[in-house]
């Protein structure tokens, strides 16, 4: 089991101090400097806490004036997940709750609608992949997902069985740029029923999506379908003018 990123053993120090009121809310937080002198890290690493506990609407960074803590937001639920989230269930969740059951693992040439949404020609191999993630041994989400072999080498059972992610940002040391995702709602199919214990008519949420690395390249196309009552998506916006 791999060992937890300083940067998130320290944004689950700091949160626990939100939630106990060490750092009230509607007050400044320490500023980035000091928290890294008493935590003993970067000021690189200590932002990158921030920036995750930011994308969660626990603190709020505001420019010039510091971090502020908005505490826990009403409306968020325990199920719910950053739609614009780039850590990956694992990282979500802590890898000692998570299980992958990889259903299918294949290389294909992509078909012509592959081409379009990973931007690669229909000569060069793609992996495609579906997983079941199961959560605390319950199934969650049913991933399909699309990358081109040449900017994934190495990939295998054992890494699709624990994160793809961690295996992009650590091994390959891979930085993604951004992605393009789309969330709705649509029936269960065959998959749905088998592996999620959808009935006939429950509702799905389908999230889609295509991320790119910082160098423009498309490296992932996706679907993850979760039955509506498992699992909810957040987006949250800040006005920072």
């Amino acid at each position: 089991m791999m060992a937890k990123s300083k940067y998130l053993v320290i944004a689950d120090e700091i949160k626990k101090r939100i939630l106990e009121g060490v750092y009230p809310a509607r007050e400044l937080m320490p500023d980035q400097n000091s928290l890294a002198k008493e935590f003993q890290v970067s000021r690189m690493t200590v932002k990158k806490s921030l920036d995750r506990l930011a994308s969660s609407g626990l603190i709020y960074k505001q420019s010039g004036l510091g971090t502020f803590v908005l505490g826990n937001i009403p409306i968020k639920a325990a199920g719910d997940t950053p739609a614009n989230a780039f850590n990956g269930l694992t990282e979500q969740h802590g890898a000692e709750k998570i299980e992958s059951k990889v259903i299918s693992f294949e290389v294909k040439f992509p078909s012509v609608d592959i081409q379009k949404r990973l931007d690669v020609a229909k000569d060069s191999p793609v992996y495609e992949i579906i997983r079941l993630r199961i959560v605390e041994g319950d199934p969650l989400i049913l991933e399909h997902t699309f990358m081109p072999v040449n900017l994934v080498p190495g990939l295998n059972e054992e890494i699709l069985k624990s994160s793809i992610y961690e295996y992009l940002h650590h091994e390959l040391k891979l930085k993604f740029g951004g992605a393009y995702r789309k969330i709705r709602a649509c029936l269960p199919d065959e998959y749905d029923k088998k592996y999620l214990n959808a009935s006939e008519h429950d509702p799905m949420l389908e999230f889609e999506e295509i991320v790119w690395l910082n160098n423009g390249k498309n490296i992932e196309y996706s679907t993850s379908r979760n039955r509506f009552d498992k699992r909810s998506y957040t987006v949250l916006d800040v006005n920072d003018f």
